[in-house]
């Protein structure tokens, strides 16, 4: 994965109020971490930094240019407005190039597995450490033609060159089983309903039959 280019703004002022007007401009509040040093905080270009967090995925690699001073920067932490959706801030971790990082990379299911069988994702996410730079967007696993019973390890993912697993090999990431019948599905229901005390209405094919059923026995 390489890294996004944007140009930022060292931020002096501080405080709700502050931010407010930031956002208002169309910018996001931010903050690099690492290396011992001081915080940097900053502002960044709302729409140009959407994108390429878009772009980059969980793990985005921003190079920074700030005042001259380019600041190559791994995202850690977004705060998105749970309504509009906008950027509210980014925590950012100053990393090298060449450096290992620990990262959690999200799983990517590709194919259809076999007809008749429920695929179920266990671990949505598993942990690697590869260099800064060329940090996976997501680890594909391809469930082609997957019959029921297969199991898909952490240990048994193809990893990009360089990347080692430091999840549990033995991990379950995904499980292929057998897909329920629609009777077994009903019976589950049914059961799920009993327990919260809530009452089916008759349908109306099960009114007919009961009707039915009380003609016969008159006669």
């Amino acid at each position: 994965m390489s890294e996004e280019h944007i140009k930022g703004e060292a931020r002096t002022e501080f405080g709700k109020g502050a931010a407010r007007r930031i956002r208002r401009e169309d910018k996001v509040p931010a903050v690099i971490y690492g290396h011992g040093s001081d915080p940097i905080h900053l502002t960044l270009p709302g729409h140009e930094t959407m994108m390429a967090l878009r772009h980059g995925g969980a793990n985005a690699l921003l190079e920074i240019d700030l005042d001259g001073d380019k600041h190559l920067a791994l995202t850690k932490q977004v705060q998105t407005d749970p309504v509009r959706r906008t950027l509210e801030h980014i925590d950012f971790v100053a990393v090298k190039r060449g450096e290992k990082v620990t990262v959690e990379v999200p799983v990517h299911l590709v194919g259809e597995a076999a007809k008749d069988t429920l695929v179920v994702t266990d671990a949505t996410v598993i942990e690697i450490e590869a260099e800064a730079t060329h940090i996976p967007e997501y680890i594909e696993v391809d469930i082609t033609d997957a019959e029921s019973g297969t199991q898909f390890l952490a240990g048994a993912l193809t990893l990009p060159k360089g990347s080692v697993l430091l999840t549990d090999a033995e991990t379950l990431v995904v499980n292929v089983t057998e897909a329920p019948s629609q009777a077994a599905l009903e019976a589950e229901l049914a059961d799920a309903e009993a327990e919260a005390g809530i009452e089916r209405d008759e349908s109306e094919d099960e009114a007919a039959e009961g009707d039915d059923a009380s003609e016969g026995d008159s006669e």
